[in-house]
């Protein structure tokens, strides 16, 4: 089993602990705060084993349906979990301005208070994990995840404040401003992974600065005269890079090949962490005008 699935299914296990045990006591305590927490949670363990799903159909290899295989659902799962962040977070928004307009006493602060802690604790090693996984791998939907449970870090922790301020001094009014907070906080962190995710769909060139270390390899190759048309794309975990070389019209097309296959290593070389995926097209002119005028008409 991959890493990335082996993450999921700790972090939708993590996820079942924290909704049970913060909608327990968000119920009893009537903190808008902790059953904002709480709710994050659910959505939490709902995405989580979106994910893991999402990742099982993304490795798949290539079929007659899908010839390039469904490295795609990544982005688009990454781009639903930020849209359920946004969601949830204008639910937490709702309650709290409720709250403002129909004040309620919160009750069993103690255990509320150690409630949090632990959900403190539990959260703040599932963050470290999943950001390890999430370096290893490069994996978007890992990093997407590890992004969100890190909102709930700061949620939790905002919580935990929340509660021991109001059980010092009484001040309930701290409770749904706090709702706010978060809600406004976890709007913010979700535009950065629906944005990214939106960006993959829509094939997504490499960085300048990768693309450059792809431009020296072919400039550093001597049996090559020129090279042009270089494009790129980002799907999921998956990169694809075309590009067109330029040989000397007397290089035979054995001798091409492996050129060409020595290019393509070269460059695989620099994502060794991503399936990449290198289409060499073999010139034995330069026909980079042609090409220019097929693309302007």
């Amino acid at each position: 089993m991959r890493l990335e699935k082996k993450a999921t299914i700790v972090s939708t296990s993590v996820a079942g602990l924290l909704v049970l045990m913060k909608m327990t006591i968000g119920i009893l305590s009537g903190s808008i705060a902790v059953l904002a927490s709480a709710i994050d949670s659910m959505l939490d363990l709902l995405v989580s084993v979106f994910n893991y799903f999402a990742l099982h159909l993304a490795e798949k290899d290539p079929d007659d349906k899908f010839h390039y295989g469904r490295s795609k659902i990544e982005p688009l799962a990454a781009v639903i979990e930020g849209v359920v962040i946004s969601f949830s977070a204008l639910f937490i928004l709702y309650e709290a301005l409720s709250k403002f307009v129909h004040p309620k006493d919160m009750k069993h602060m103690d255990i509320s208070i150690a409630v949090m802690i632990a959900s403190f604790i539990i959260t703040s090693f599932l963050v470290y994990f999943l950001t390890k996984v999430a370096k290893q791998t490069d994996n978007m939907v890992i990093k997407a995840d590890a992004l969100h449970y890190k909102t709930d870090l700061f949620s939790n922790g905002t919580v935990l404040f929340a509660l021991a301020v109001i059980s010092y001094t009484g001040e309930q009014i701290i409770d749904p401003i706090l709702g706010i907070v978060i809600a406004v906080y976890m709007i913010y962190s979700s535009i950065p992974i629906i944005k990214e995710g939106i960006l993959m769909l829509l094939d997504v060139a490499l960085d300048n600065e990768e693309i450059d270390k792809i431009i020296a390899i072919l400039d550093e190759e001597k049996a090559i005269t020129n090279h042009h048309y270089l494009q790129t794309r980002q799907s999921g975990s998956h990169i694809f890079v075309s590009v067109h070389v330029v040989f000397n019209i007397s290089t035979s097309l054995y001798d091409a090949h492996l050129v060409s296959d020595k290019l393509e290593d070269k460059i695989r070389a620099l994502f060794q962490e991503k399936k990449t995926h290198v289409l060499i097209h073999m010139d034995p002119y330069d026909d980079s005008e042609i090409n220019e005028l097929e693309d302007r008409y």
